[in-house]
């Protein structure tokens, strides 16, 4: 089948939002080589501000009419949690290919609904879980591949950090889909998906504790997947929290410190340490999903096979449970039952 990417040198992006991560992704898709050639945003005088600011050639106050500009080959969705399914999937419609930023909705059904949508109309999607690929993850994948700790037995990852309350922001506003268990509870979830190779739990157990504003400001999960392994997840937005992460074997274990950032990783058997991981600091880590995206659409794939799309389905149903067992709910849901 004729891939029209092939053969392109520069890939053109759209960035949607003009703020946080935003931010940090233009920093990456240029160290990636990446071209941001527009940004969108709901006020054509802020798109105008951030375009001009950071030397962005296009700027558009209306999402339907970036899409229909020939030249936009990938679309970064970079806002609330609330907006992604909408957005993604007018993005595909158009035959934009799409980077989502995690979590890729706000439950399963519209993850679904999103996966559907790249599959009807054959465009490239994928969750931007952007420590995934970095290269220490990619070397313990390496050790994991090589059995070299053994059958995995126990994973432990936690991320958490106090932030001030502010009922404005959108990390304590529950109509936007904020809290700790979407916002960076996914994170800790994620990895152990990742270390389970993306199976299905068998069984999870967990609590959240309700703040002030509404959100979930701390959460713990108990996740098995079958026999005898298991995860332990944490994390929190007014807890600060040792971020590491860890994956124990029966013949050894991997410790990776500040996991979500994952600059190094360490392996350790009969208590030594064998091998340690160590990556030189190249841009701000977030060039390496945007490089993914971008060789995945010049070999013609319409997901990628290091954040496939069941996977990223599979995290958000997990996250669905554990709010299910807690009967944590967002305004824009219809419960079951």
């Amino acid at each position: 089948m004729y891939n029209k990417y092939h053969m392109k040198k520069v890939i053109n992006w759209a960035l949607v939002g003009t703020k946080g991560t935003v931010n940090h992704f233009l920093a990456g898709l240029r160290a990636a080589g990446g071209h941001a050639m527009a940004v969108v945003s709901r006020a054509q005088d802020r798109a105008h501000h951030f375009a001009g600011r950071n030397g962005i050639e296009k700027a558009f106050g209306n999402f339907d009419q970036m899409l229909e500009d020939p030249e936009i080959d990938v679309v970064y969705i970079g806002t609330p949690h609330i907006t992604h399914k909408d957005l993604t999937i007018r993005a595909l419609k158009a035959k934009k290919a799409v980077l989502c930023e995690k979590p890729m909705a706000i439950n399963a059904w519209e993850t679904r609904e999103m996966i559907e949508a790249a599959g009807e109309n054959n465009t490239f999607l994928m969750e931007a879980m952007w420590t995934r690929f970095r290269p220490a993850m990619y070397k313990v994948r390496n050790w994991l591949s090589k059995g070299l700790i053994g059958k995995v037995k126990m994973v432990q990852a936690n991320f958490g950090f106090r932030a001030p309350i502010e009922p404005d922001h959108r990390l304590f506003k529950l109509e936007l889909g904020g809290g700790a268990l979407l916002d960076v509870g996914i994170y800790p979830i994620s990895f152990a998906s990742m270390v389970f190779g993306g199976q299905k739990p068998h069984d999870i157990k967990s609590h959240i504790v309700i703040g002030k504003t509404g959100v979930d400001e701390e959460a713990a999960a108990i996740i098995s997947y079958g026999g005898s392994r298991l995860a332990c997840a944490s994390t929190a937005i007014r807890t600060k929290m040792v971020n590491d992460a860890w994956i124990y074997g029966d013949s050894g274990k991997i410790y990776i410190p500040s996991f979500v950032q994952a600059l190094g990783a360490e392996l350790l058997q009969d208590g030594k340490k064998k091998s340690r991981f160590d990556q030189e600091d190249v841009s701000n880590g977030f060039n390496f999903e945007a490089a993914e995206v971008m060789d995945c659409i010049r070999k013609g794939l319409s997901e990628s096979p290091i954040m496939p799309l069941d996977e990223s389905l599979v995290v958000m149903e997990t996250m669905d449970a554990i709010r299910a067992q807690n009967n944590f709910w967002y305004p824009s849901e219809t419960r079951p039952g």
